[in-house]
């Protein structure tokens, strides 16, 4: 199915809870969001891993249909993370021996080494969108990460400039998005989180990756930024500092969170033009919003973006949810949208 072209069509950042058969949730807990492998997250032996995430992402496809999602994804449901599945597939990068990174609060992640050029092996998620698109009675999306963001996830033990790096992620992103795109999936997003967290080198090269991973891809293209999970992250700020900067790429859409943090919707204003995927779902709250709550916070969008530039959505994360709380929040969504729908047509 096309992309839909009533006002305030609805969809998800990207992932949907995993089943409690296909994985261990304590264990994804524990890993937080992996950047190297996490293989001791599934609880499906490897001979019957695949067969397993596609009847788990024929659950999740069928979950967004019937809560009355517009725009539907896989669920994420094959990814240890929302990145880490992209990322280890990568010629230049040594998988097995992983590195460490360091934050500035002092926790060791480890991550994937780069030890050569990083350049794109075959279409890593291609397979992915090729069966939601086969699945799926609605508008589709796949996501993947942005080049900034997988450039500050990994130990660089080859390149000597960052820039260098974040752009051959950029051409490698480039060539998996138009592997992508000629399956027939609708809509593609690049998750971007880490412009926020170190915004001067998004400033310098940042924005450039991105337009260099968007260059040629036709249709809807989504960056999608945000302050972390609400299950790893409880406290958020009221404002992004590297937000208006992203209207100046060549993303048609731009995805925040907004419910959880509260956020002041008057930045918006700083990116006129865009379509804006905003987050009215608050995912720390374990109780699912009413209709009218959604509604609410849709119209609190519509003063800043006009209807016709406005894509409801949840805040991210959603994998963490229990599968019943996800569900009912996506029906909320949905209804909520229907509701404020029927007040501008009158």
């Amino acid at each position: 199915m096309p992309y839909p072209t009533r006002l305030l069509p609805t969809t998800v950042v990207g992932s949907y809870p995993q089943p409690e058969w296909l994985v261990d949730r304590a264990t994804l807990h524990r890993h937080g969001v992996p950047r190297a492998r996490a293989h001791d997250m599934w609880l499906v032996p490897e001979a019957l891993l695949e067969l397993a995430q596609d009847d788990a992402t024929i659950l999740a496809i069928r979950d967004m249909e019937r809560a009355g999602i517009d725009i539907v994804t896989d669920g994420e449901i094959r990814r240890e993370s929302y990145s880490n599945r992209f990322a280890l597939a990568l010629q230049g990068i040594d998988a097995e021996t992983p590195g460490e990174l360091r934050s500035a609060g002092g926790r060791v992640t480890k991550v994937p080494r780069v030890v050569g050029p990083i350049r794109h092996m075959a279409g890593v998620e291609t397979r992915d969108a090729v069966f939601l698109r086969d699945n799926a009675a609605r508008a589709t999306k796949i996501t993947l990460p942005g080049p900034f963001t997988l450039s500050r996830q990994v130990q660089n033990d080859f390149y000597k400039d960052e820039e260098e790096l974040a752009m051959d992620y950029a051409i490698a992103v480039n060539q998996e998005l138009r592997a992508l795109k000629a399956t027939g999936v609708d809509v593609v997003q690049l998750d971007e989180p880490w412009v926020r967290t170190a915004p001067d080198k998004a400033l310098r090269y940042g924005i450039k990756a991105i337009d260099r991973a968007l260059e040629g891809i036709e249709g809807p293209t989504v960056v999608h930024v945000c302050f972390g999970y609400a299950a790893v992250v409880s406290e958020k700020p009221a404002g992004y500092g590297f937000l208006a900067e992203l209207g100046d790429t060549a993303a048609k859409q731009i995805s925040i969170e907004a419910a959880q943090p509260r956020l002041d919707l008057g930045i918006l204003r700083d990116l006129a033009g865009k379509t804006i995927m905003l987050g009215v779902l608050d995912l720390n709250d374990p109780i699912a919003e009413s209709a009218q709550t959604v509604a609410g916070r849709i119209r609190d969008g519509l003063r800043f973006v006009a209807a016709d530039k406005l894509v409801p959505a949840p805040d991210c994360g959603m994998k963490y949810l229990p599968r019943a709380t996800a569900f009912a929040k996506l029906k909320a969504l949905a209804d909520g949208a229907a509701i404020v729908r029927r007040e501008l047509a009158g």
